[in-house]
Formats: structure tokens, C-alpha cells, sequence
């Protein structure tokens, strides 16, 4: 499975310079049957991550821009009715795909933000009297712009929450960006001496991921790495416990929490060849994990602290096994 693994990375590193943490992330999400939040500013390959990640496995994409205006059927579907056959008709939404790029998802109110956060919780879609299952595998990846101010509505704590991550994605180094430079001119027919152009080829299939999830199912955690997790995840909810001020935190992790930090952990020592989790494997996405699913107190925003701060704090004050 490692060879699929390794095969996957290669052909997206052929369309995707640096960013290695959020093709993991994908990979993560899309083996954990977990969806994914990236916050980063226009520009930085969400899309084009996406898109070439369903080409390389074979599977269906789709991407929905997000908007105001948007509705729920614009994303669901719905029933038209057909004059000729004097009959309705159910007319499937881009939701029915494998891939999905729900791109700036904070535009869309929140009916819209709703129908489709309930979708991938229940993973199944009623378009009037008739329920449809989503396609296997099904992930979706929603992206945030951080600098829009104006039209936005903010994701309440419990949608958030359903999230299996929320990544944060910079700027790429000044290396990167110019082999970006390089490629880009390269694949627009300029003449660029040491570059060559390649596509991403199809390396697996929905079986490949079908089998890396039962092999998921092998990697063994240890009670002691377990209740590790488990303290992380109290931490927010006790933090006077571990000597970290109680004024900070306005409302701690819900068990949901530490179910992802388990599966999370588990694809993580996975997608490094091995076949047990460490307490490092744990703390190597644990940011993407709990960032978004607990709340700062007014008196932590007012002093500038903010989640990644406070788990920070956890990390360094909850003992590792």
C-alpha cells in the first residue's frame, strides 16, 4: 500500500509545487472518509490540488463557487417538472460527485452552508420524497478566504465541527514560487531550459482507497497513546487541571474531537509506512484537528491569544507517554 501511497504523491507533485501538508491532508481525509477545511489566500493550488487528485484516482470532481445568491438546490438538486410527460423529474446537484471544491464557502448563507454540511454528515441527499445515497468515496473540500471582510457569513462552531481538519495554507517559499514560475511558463510553450512538462497520470482507483481504509483498520494504537489523546481533548475543557488559565477557553472540544484526533493519528503513521501510532504521529496534525472545534474567551481575544496559542499551551503541559 505504501507503493500507492508514494505513487499518488509523485503525480501530484507534478502539477503542485511544495504544499506537501495539504496534499497529506487531502489524502488523510479522503482515506478517514473525512472532509477538509484550507484557509489560505487565493491563488495557492486548492483547486487545482483537487482536480488533480480525482484525476490520478479515477474518481468524479465537481466545484461549486459559493455565493450569495446561492440556494440549497443549486448544490442538492431538485424536481423539474416535464410538461411532455405531464411528470416531475429529479435532477441531481453537483453534490453527486466524488470530489467536491466547495470554493469560499463562507459566501453562501447560511440555508445554503447548512444543506450542505447535513449532506456530508449524513452522506446521503432527500430531494422530495425520495432519499440518494453520495457516491464512495465522498470528500469535500471547502476553502475559506481569510482577508474577505464584506459578504461573508461566518461558519457557526457546530458546522465547523463537522469538519475532519481545518488547514491553514501560506505562501509558498521563494524557491517554490519560482520552480511555479518555471513550470507554469513551461506549460504555456515558453522554452524553459531544465523543465519538463509532465501530466498526472492515473496511478489508482477507488478499490486502492477502498483498501488503504481496511488497512487503516490494522494500525495499532497503545492505551497509553490513547489516553494521551484523550488528555489533549480535556485540556479544553480543564484547563486549570493542566495549569493553563481557565479564563482563556469559552467552551472546550466535544468528543468528536478526540474520534478525529484518533482516526487522523491513524492515517498519519499510515501514510508514513508504519503500523502503530506514536505520541508524534498525535501531535503532527493536532492543530488541523482541534483548531476550529473550540471557542477563546473575549478576554483571550482581547489579549491577541487564539486556538493554535492555546493548544500550544495543551501540548506543553500535558505530559507525553
Amino acid at each position: 500500500m505504501m507503493d500507492t501511497i508514494q505513487k499518488i504523491k509523485n503525480e501530484l507533485k507534478k502539477a503542485i509545487i511544495g504544499q506537501e501538508r495539504m496534499i497529506d491532508s487531502l489524502l488523510i481525509a479522503l482515506i478517514t472518509e473525512g472532509h477538509i477545511l484550507i484557509e489560505g489566500i487565493p491563488g495557492i493550488a486548492k483547486t487545482t490540488a483537487v482536480k488533480t487528485l480525482g484525476k490520478i484516482l479515477n474518481l468524479d470532481f465537481k466545484r461549486i463557487q459559493f455565493t450569495p445568491d446561492l440556494i440549497p438546490s443549486d448544490i442538492l438538486g431538485g424536481e423539474i417538472y416535464i410538461i411532455e410527460k405531464d411528470e416531475f423529474r429529479v435532477k441531481k446537484g453537483p453534490i453527486f460527485t466524488n470530489l467536491l471544491l466547495a470554493d469560499e464557502i463562507n459566501r453562501a448563507p447560511a440555508k445554503v452552508q447548512s444543506a450542505l454540511l447535513e449532506a456530508m454528515q449524513e452522506r446521503q441527499v432527500t430531494i422530495g420524497e425520495d432519499t440518494f445515497p453520495l457516491d464512495k468515496p465522498f470528500m469535500v473540500m471547502a476553502t475559506l478566504n481569510p482577508i474577505e471582510e464584506e459578504g461573508v457569513y461566518n461558519l457557526p462552531e457546530a458546522q465547523l465541527d463537522r469538519f475532519l481538519m481545518k488547514v491553514v495554507v501560506g505562501y509558498p517559499s521563494e524557491e517554490e514560487e519560482y520552480q511555479i514560475l518555471r513550470l507554469v511558463t513551461a506549460q504555456e510553450g515558453i522554452r524553459n531550459e531544465g523543465v519538463q512538462v509532465e501530466e498526472p497520470q492515473p496511478v489508482a482507483s477507488k478499490e486502492d482507497i477502498i483498501a488503504l481504509k481496511k488497512q487503516l483498520k490494522e494500525i495499532h494504537v497503545d492505551k497509553e497513546v490513547e489516553k494521551y489523546m484523550v488528555e489533549l481533548t480535556m485540556a479544553t475543557r480543564q484547563p486549570e487541571k493542566y495549569g493553563i488559565d481557565k479564563k482563556l477557553i469559552r467552551l472546550g472540544l466535544s468528543p468528536r474531537a478526540t474520534i478525529n484526533l484518533y482516526k487522523v493519528s491513524k492515517a498519519v503513521a499510515l501514510l508514513n509506512g508504519k503500523d502503530y501510532v506514536s505520541p508524534a504521529d498525535v501531535l503532527l496534525y493536532l492543530k488541523d484537528v482541534f483548531r476550529h472545534r473550540f471557542m477563546v474567551s473575549f478576554y483571550a481575544e482581547a489579549e491577541g491569544i487564539t486556538t493554535d496559542h492555546i493548544i500550544d499551551m495543551i501540548v506543553e503541559k500535558v505530559p507525553m507517554p
